[in-house]
């Protein structure tokens, strides 16, 4: 059984899945996982890039050490961050963390220069603060040495993949996020890099999931004592991987990756650029076999996972068990909240934020663990049927029910709250979506499947899913024409 490996690489954890295609299917086994903390230095936030190339040499070791040949290897991420090389191909500081704060107010700025509808335009990209170029508008704009040294742009798994092989390639899914490349034309867009000011010889070729990229250096090989290892560029943004691994046997269907971000959307052939769409601001990322992801970002588990940090400074003791058992309890519809609020953006501590939002909107700020925690679940829940529902209307299709992947999934309680919200069943599973996607599309470029359809059959057969029936309709029914006003959605 030839063994392949998937680094999946999230916001608070990187992990390595080996994977092996059997009779009975696909085995998967976790090799390696380690955390992905952000470090602070002075007022800015940043990745740790080089741990996460340290793990991710440790995964080979790991392999090496337990006598298995690894056949090839892709790499997944989180979007929008990147990496910049200087003329000799040394990296030029570590990478900026997307909820660093040099990118505020920069939208504005940039829509000065062009205006909104223009970008939508030319990138069909949904419009995020952090988004690549705002991050590069906020470098230009500020005059950072590193931007002028700077001779290549790689996104994190391009870099890591530099690191690994010394390739340097742009991939697809990835390219996609930045919102400087046109999907109708297929290439980097020339007028919106002029009008940030940033030079189009920073970006390369883009090659589309699937393509072999190189191999492992002979001084990785030397260092690790391994043997070369082919890497093949997957969906390298860890959504688009994560779609890939959608169990779906009907198309069109509906998607939630759910985690640190939540995104909802469907498989299109072609972007939906409208103005239905722009005035949504939904997003067109990426996908695998030629396909495109419209979608939306929702805050998503976020909210949860600092409000959880916050606690844990303060010195309780919050395991997620019993923090979802404290919500079940908790009153219901008590308060909500919208997650996509702008003040939930940035790290720090939630609980004044919801107190907050909930004065400001009339209602009465949760009291206690349980209450906030319901109070957060409860408005992802009824936040996703709304977006369900402009995804409908954007894509004309309507679907019987949501595909739920990812990390997320583990929370039963959210999986339960979300069919009652849409009123259709969710189906969730596999939690390790991403990492999975990535071996898929590994495994069609290596010949083993002939294409995504037989992958998801695979995929389908492989794992387990959970079905979640939704539960008390009037009640739910009558809180989402609340939870709709409240918020503004209206």
């Amino acid at each position: 059984m030839a063994s392949i490996l998937a680094y999946d690489l999230g916001a608070g954890s990187g992990r390595a899945l080996l994977g092996r295609l059997t009779d009975r299917g696909i085995v998967t086994e976790e090799l390696h996982r380690f955390p992905n903390e952000p470090v602070q230095v002075g007022s800015r936030l940043h990745w740790d890039i080089l741990r996460l190339l340290h793990e991710m040499k440790q995964a080979l070791l790991a392999a090496k050490h337990r006598g298995i040949a690894v056949q090839s290897l892709g790499i997944d991420s989180w979007a929008v961050d990147f990496g910049l090389l200087d003329g000799n191909g040394e990296l030029l500081g570590n990478p900026y963390h997307y909820r660093d704060a040099h990118t505020d107010g920069m939208m504005e700025q940039v829509f000065a220069d062009m205006p909104r509808r223009d970008i939508f335009a030319r990138t069909g990209i949904q419009f995020m603060p952090f988004n690549t170029i705002y991050q590069l508008a906020a470098m230009k704009r500020a005059g950072s040495p590193l931007l002028r040294e700077a001779k290549r742009l790689l996104m994190i798994p391009d870099l890591l993949r530099y690191f690994l092989t010394g390739e340097r390639h742009n991939e697809f899914s990835n390219a996609t996020t930045t919102q400087l490349f046109n999907p109708l034309t297929c290439q980097w867009d020339p007028e919106l890099l002029e009008r940030i000011g940033v030079s189009g010889s920073l970006f390369g070729p883009v090659v589309q999931p699937g393509t072999a990229v190189g191999q492992l250096l002979p001084s990785v090989v030397s260092e690790l004592g391994i043997a070369s290892v082919p890497v093949i560029a997957v969906a390298e943004h860890d959504t688009g991987s994560a779609v890939a691994a959608v169990p779906a046997a009907e198309h069109p269907f509906a998607y939630l990756s759910c985690g640190t971000w939540s995104l909802m959307g469907t498989e299109v052939d072609r972007p939906v650029m409208n103005e239905q769409a722009l005035g949504q601001n939904f997003t067109n990322e990426g996908g695998v076999c030629g396909t495109f992801r419209l979608l939306k970002n929702i805050m998503g588990l976020w909210i949860l996972q600092e409000t959880k940090r916050q606690w844990e400074r303060e010195g309780q003791s919050c395991p997620y068990p019993e923090l979802i058992a404290l919500a079940e309890r908790a009153p219901a519809f008590a308060a909500w909240i919208d997650p996509d609020d702008a003040r939930f953006m940035a790290p720090g501590p939630m609980l004044g934020r919801i107190a907050d939002y909930c004065r400001e909107t009339g209602q009465r700020p949760p009291e206690g663990r349980g209450e906030a925690v319901r109070c957060i679940l409860e408005s992802l829940a009824l936040k996703y049927r709304y977006v369900l529902e402009s995804i409908e209307r954007l894509s004309g299709n309507r679907f019987g029910g949501l595909h739920m992947v990812g990390g997320g999934i583990q929370n039963a309680l959210l999986c339960q709250w979300s069919a009652d919200a849409i009123g259709k069943p969710v189906w969730a599973g596999p939690a390790e979506g991403s990492a999975i996607g990535n071996l898929a599309v590994q495994w069609i470029a290596r010949g083993d499947f002939r294409d995504i359809r037989e992958a998801r059959s695979v995929i389908r057969e492989s794992f387990p899913v959970t079905v979640y029936e939704p539960q008390e309709r009037e009640a739910w029914e009558d809180a989402y024409g609340r939870f709709w006003r409240l918020t503004g959605l209206s």
